[in-house]
């Protein structure tokens, strides 16, 4: 992200589940690194699957199991506050949006009922199917990758990642690709996992108390796949040789804290000390549009 090659050994990551005690789990390992001038934690060497159906080919109920996203998906309507809030209009028609990795199709469906001229991109043909299923026009969602859609430049005003680049082998590429996509003043946002989580590093802390070099940053080699986690200035260093700026930032605590004990008092814990699991960034073309940038 941040061009630097300044980065220290984390530890080792399986490709399972690694649990309390990662030395009694079968597994191949790699190496997990984090740069040391932006935060970004990464896989070294990098598990790249040789098709993306290796990894989302299967049915969505396979990769989600219970989750409930399956069945209601999430609230998006505060990501379109902030949109609303942030973007700034070029004429009186809709905002034109596209879902990066539409998956089920639930925040096309949402950004439609609220206005939106909305496109999608889904790699998975399982996914694709059930998004459909779920209402979304067919001819609407292209099955594609970023890498393979092709866009004029200045068709979006609203570009959204929802937990798509922590999967993408070049996310900086990407986001570079996607921005030139965007109508003036357009904005991408992206939700992604922080690598200051509180919950990684009392898992770690744990792990190097049993005298281990095991970490449980990222799931390279097994879902939900991670190959990467960002902080604030990732982003920050990467947008200012490409031409972005960040311009909101929000924290999130995700579902689950995944820790013993009540977890509102862990939520309490992680907003006090910026190491909430989620990170949401709001990003704009530098110099296509005025204000400065807000966020926590």
């Amino acid at each position: 992200m941040c061009g630097s090659d300044d980065a220290r050994v984390l530890g080792r990551r399986l490709s399972t589940s690694q649990g309390a005690r990662p030395t009694r789990r079968v597994g191949v390992a790699t190496t997990v690194m984090r740069c040391q001038a932006c935060g970004l934690v990464y896989a070294n060497p990098l598990p790249i699957p040789a098709d993306i159906a290796q990894h989302y080919g299967g049915a969505p109920e396979e990769y989600w199991h219970k989750n409930e996203y399956l069945a209601a998906g999430q609230d998006f309507s505060p990501q379109i506050a902030v949109f609303r809030d942030v973007w700034e209009p070029r004429g009186s028609a809709p905002p034109v949006a596209l879902d990066v990795g539409a998956g089920l199709g639930h925040c096309m469906r949402a950004l439609g009922a609220a206005g939106f001229d909305t496109y999608g991109i889904e790699p998975g043909e399982a996914f694709r199917r059930a998004a459909i299923e779920h209402g979304v026009s067919e001819d609407r969602l292209a099955l594609a990758t970023v890498e393979s859609a092709t866009y004029e430049p200045g068709t979006f005003d609203f570009v959204t990642f929802g937990a798509v680049l922590e999967h993408l082998a070049d996310p900086a590429g990407i986001i570079e690709r996607v921005k030139g996509w965007l109508a003036p003043g357009g904005l991408i946002h992206a939700e992604v996992p922080s690598s200051d989580w509180l919950t990684s590093r009392i898992v770690n802390r744990t792990y190097k108390l049993q005298g281990l070099d095991y970490v449980t940053n990222l799931s390279p080699m097994h879902p939900p796949y991670h190959l990467y986690e960002f902080t604030r200035r990732s982003f920050e260093l990467h947008g200012a040789g490409a031409g972005y700026d960040v311009v909101f930032v929000r924290r999130m605590t995700g579902r689950d804290v995944f820790l013993p004990g009540p977890a509102p008092a862990w939520r309490w814990l992680m907003s006090r000390t910026g190491t909430e699991m989620q990170l949401e960034i709001w990003l704009r073309a530098s110099g296509s549009a005025s204000g400065t940038p807000r966020g926590l």
